[in-house]
């Protein structure tokens, strides 16, 4: 027989029901919130101070109360102002830095806090009273650890995109015309996390080899991070030389690019963009991966004087049109030849010809075209012209 009479006034009476235990369970959330901060406190994360114990208090002894309220009403679904506070909290704990299986961690320990204390309150005869709503708890808390995580998650979106925000106002100034003196760009690296002096690498592309450069800036960071920045049709992307290794993120060498492989720092990467976007677009899908300045200097000349309206290759064109197809073809080829090595053995060798032949050559092509190939100033021009 129970003898409730031995037990004190705090035992709890099956005759009381469910709604009376929860009334004496109310009456213990400050017990219950400190128990769960020593609890909590066993957390790495929230022991290293992330979080101070009066805020950890103060928390705790809000939600039991929430959970007690939403407990004695008997919904079965987390709503209203506890669903508030659970992504609330989720959102704090995200600004506090917080890592999420830390902050799931510590929310479920609200179960086992709560049916610690609601087995204080009964007698151990009386406890099998209690099986019927281990569910009916745990659901809660389970709800309510998963509002927290939700709140968390979408806290964390909106720091990304702020954090995202702010770099890009950052890289941009790199990119705006005029100088940096040594404090600004000390406070950009900062927010990069690039020394100011740290030896970078710079690539422009356009059209699908753009879109591929600016997938980079958003692939996870293992060796590389890439900085991306976008300004009319140029897709630019920006990163520190590793010390060993290959110099190029993975795929970079793969696509028609515009290249700068050195920058002396972060002071450099307005001027490399303007040498890579003329790169950039003077590549095309042929090329097999970046382009600099050392191999494609013809094209980006020619290009120039192209948009002068100095048609250097219709003048080559024209000259070469009164040759016979087989003359002009074994013309062309040593011209090429001879810019390529410029040595006649070594194009005769080439070509499988006497030296005189080639010889030869040279003098007729000098003779169509007015270009002599042994003179480098006028070499330079046949070489832009074919470009």
């Amino acid at each position: 027989m129970h003898n409730s009479s031995k037990l004190g006034p705090s035992r709890w009476s099956p005759d009381e029901g469910w709604d009376g235990l929860l009334v004496r369970l109310a009456a213990h959330v400050p017990e219950m919130a400190a128990g769960f901060v020593d609890k909590v406190s066993g957390i790495p994360e929230y022991a290293s101070g992330g979080v101070t114990r009066e805020e950890l208090l103060a928390t705790a002894e809000r939600t039991f109360e929430q959970l007690v309220a939403a407990l004695r009403r008997g919904g079965t679904e987390l709503e209203g102002e506890l669903a508030g506070a659970a992504r609330e909290l989720g959102g704090r704990r995200a600004r506090a830095g917080i890592p999420p299986e830390s902050l799931m961690s510590a929310v479920r320990l609200d179960f086992p806090v709560i049916w610690a204390q609601l087995l204080a309150l009964v007698d151990p005869a009386d406890g099998a009273a209690l099986n019927s709503r281990v569910e009916e708890v745990w659901n809660l808390v389970d709800q309510y650890a998963t509002q927290t995580r939700n709140g968390y998650l979408d806290e964390r979106v909106r720091m990304a995109q702020e954090e995202a925000v702010v770099e890009r106002d950052f890289i941009a100034q790199l990119f705006a015309p005029g100088g940096h003196g040594p404090e600004t760009l000390q406070r950009i690296g900062t927010a990069l996390d690039l020394a100011p002096g740290a030896e970078l690498s710079l690539a422009a592309a356009r059209g699908e080899a753009g879109a591929v450069l600016r997938t980079l800036g958003v692939a996870p960071a293992a060796r590389f991070r890439v900085y991306v920045y976008e300004s009319g049709d140029v897709v630019y992307g920006f990163w520190k030389v590793p010390a060993s290794g290959s110099p190029l993120p993975p795929g970079l060498s793969r696509i028609p690019c515009g290249l700068v492989s050195s920058i002396p720092g972060l002071a450099g990467v307005r001027e490399a963009a303007v040498e890579a976007e003329a790169l950039a677009r003077v590549a095309h899908e042929g090329d097999d991966g970046p382009l600099d300045t050392g191999t494609a200097w013809p094209r980006v000349a020619r290009r120039l004087l192209d948009d002068a309206r100095l048609p250097l290759r219709a003048a080559v064109d024209r000259s070469l049109e009164s040759c016979r197809p087989n003359e002009r073809e074994r013309l062309e080829e040593t011209a090429r030849s001879i810019l390529a090595t410029g040595n006649v053995t070594a194009t005769a060798a080439a070509l499988f010809c006497h030296r005189n032949t080639i010889l030869n050559r040279m003098a007729r092509f000098q003779e169509v075209t007015g270009i002599d190939l042994t003179v480098p100033e006028q070499a330079a021009r046949l070489v832009v012209a074919w470009a």
